[in-house]
């Protein structure tokens, strides 16, 4: 998809909008898991969020290949869409973004702030992504995917930095909701030539990636019905599942109530918060952590964004 000067030269790019985000051993975690643990901190991008990193690269991509588009459109439950809000407006094109009905009420609000139009579609975000190509269709806008090879370019500068700057890892745990976060670790490790184990973590009521690698094939679930809206997500796409399938060493699942207590712990041993997708590859290391014991592992905190009213019936219930 890429090679890595092509990454190398992603990453100025990202950094002349934000600086590297931090990669810490926390103490605590290690007392908790037994293992070293190396925290990426994706919480502190200008969204909250490591998709901004790949809305950064798309637009750039974007405005040199078509200068003329007349405004982009696609579908999120949060995270995605405030990448495209906010590259979108620094770089001068249109967003309009489909989110389903009853979504993230501080997640709209904060793609509303950074300058996108939103529309409310469907129960869930397979819905909203059909509504949006549809209207793509309709108005003459370019859709843009949640996972696309500009996309995973930007996010796998995260990687990248996560890789330069921790001692050699044994494992990451990374979460998967349509596939751009662990596509890009699964580039990033290849291209340093690394040997870290890559593992996925989904939830067990969206589990469609853990389904579709163990059956070699596309497996789609009737609802994905966790609050871990960044993981939610009922049909894979074939492109990423098959980087996956060839990348990743396993994919773990883990509960709305290991989550939970996941978010829990990020605050207790870090005082940093985490929405669901953040905290889930610390619930997955926390579930293998007899495996994991004495080794060396890094979670990707992907994103920090959880609605306060979410938090406090899911969390703090």
């Amino acid at each position: 998809m890429f090679d890595l000067p092509a990454l190398e030269q992603a990453a100025s790019l990202v950094h002349g909008v934000f600086p590297p985000t931090p990669q810490y051993a926390w103490p605590l975690l290690a007392q908790r898991t037994g293992a070293e643990v190396w925290v990426k901190h994706e919480n502190h991008t200008p969204t909250g969020a490591f998709k901004v990193r790949g809305g950064i690269t798309y637009f750039d991509r974007l405005k040199r290949e078509r200068p003329a588009v007349p405004g982009v459109i696609s579908a999120t439950r949060g995270n995605h869409g405030q990448s495209l809000a906010f590259a979108g407006a620094r770089a001068g094109v249109p967003v309009t973004i489909v989110v389903p009905r009853g979504n993230s009420a501080e997640k709209n609000a904060a793609m509303r702030a950074f300058g996108a139009t939103l529309i409310e579609h469907g129960a869930d975000f397979d819905a909203a992504r059909v509504e949006a190509a549809r209207l793509a269709e309709e108005k003459g806008l370019l859709f843009a995917p949640s996972f696309a090879p500009a996309l995973v370019l930007g996010v796998a500068t995260y990687a990248l930095e996560l890789f330069r700057a921790a001692p050699p890892l044994d494992a990451l745990y990374v979460p998967i909701g349509l596939g751009s976060g662990i596509c890009g670790c699964i580039m990033a490790r290849d291209l340093l030539g690394l040997a870290t184990e890559i593992i996925g973590v989904q939830s067990t009521e969206a589990p469609s990636y853990a389904l579709s690698y163990a059956a070699g094939h596309v497996v789609e679930t009737p609802t994905a019905n966790t609050r871990a809206d960044g993981m939610a997500t009922r049909v894979p796409d074939p492109g990423a599942l098959a980087m996956i399938r060839k990348g990743a060493a396993r994919i773990v699942t883990v509960t709305d109530d290991e989550v939970a207590a996941a978010i829990r712990a990020y605050w207790q041993d870090t005082h940093n918060l985490a929405e669901g997708a953040g905290a889930a590859p610390l619930a997955a290391l926390l579930q293998e952590k007899e495996r994991m014991r004495g080794k060396r592992a890094a979670t990707i905190l992907c994103g920090g964004n959880i609605d306060l009213d979410l938090f406090r019936s899911w969390v703090l219930a």
